[in-house]
C-alpha cells in the first residue's frame, strides 16, 4: 500500500491494518523543499553478497601495507539477513527527553521533527 497526501491519523490507522495483515506499507509527501518517506515492510528477508577477506600470513610481506587486509574480489559468499521494521505509530512515539535520545537527535534528519 502506498499513501501520500494523508493526515497523520489516517497513515497510522492504515499502517496498523497493513502490519496486522502482513502487507507492505509506504507513505511519503513533499512540502516544498522538505519531504519524508516511511516504509513498514514487516519482516523482510534478503540476501547480501559479501567479498571474502584473505588473511595475510605474518612474515610474508614487509612494509606499510602488511597490516591492511586483502580483499579477494573473486570469492564471495551470500549472507541471508532479516530485518523487522517498526510501525509508523512506534516511529512517531519516540521520547526525545532521555540521554540516548539527545545523541540520536544529532543523527536524525530535521525533516522528522517537521513531520511531528
Amino acid at each position: 500500500v502506498c499513501l501520500t497526501c494523508c493526515s497523520r491519523d489516517v497513515m497510522v490507522k492504515i499502517n496498523q491494518i497493513c502490519h496486522k495483515n502482513s502487507v507492505k506499507f509506504f507513505t511519503g509527501d513533499v512540502f516544498g523543499y522538505h519531504g519524508y518517506m516511511f516504509a513498514d515492510l514487516g519482516e523482510h528477508e534478503f540476501v547480501e553478497e559479501k567479498t571474502k577477506v584473505a588473511k595475510v600470513s605474518p612474515g610474508v610481506e614487509d612494509g606499510p601495507d602488511t597490516k591492511k587486509t586483502k580483499l579477494d574480489s573473486s570469492e564471495t559468499t551470500m549472507v541471508k539477513k532479516r530485518v523487522v521494521f517498526c510501525q509508523l505509530k512506534e516511529a512517531l512515539a519516540v521520547d526525545w527527553s532521555g540521554e540516548k535520545a539527545k545523541a540520536a537527535s544529532k543523527r536524525t534528519a530535521p525533516d522528522y521533527f517537521l513531520l511531528q
